[in-house]
């Protein structure tokens, strides 16, 4: 039973590490694809465009919304 035991805390431990390690590595990607969909919603509703402006705006709204 204690060998069991074992083997399922460590199976936790192990669970726990590479989820941290994989939304540390994968925090930026979704933010880049976040402020994407968002440069090109504004692209697609907007008639005066310009793409600097525009993605600054959805940097700034992003990352104010995640904090």
């Amino acid at each position: 039973m204690n060998k069991k035991l074992l083997n399922y805390l460590l199976f936790l431990i192990i669970a726990l590490i590479l989820l941290y390690f994989a939304r540390n590595n994968y925090k930026e990607f979704n933010i880049n694809k976040a402020i994407s969909a968002c440069i090109l919603a504004q692209k697609q509703t907007s008639t005066n465009f310009d793409k600097d402006l525009v993605k600054k705006k959805c940097e700034e709204d992003i990352k104010k919304s995640l904090n």
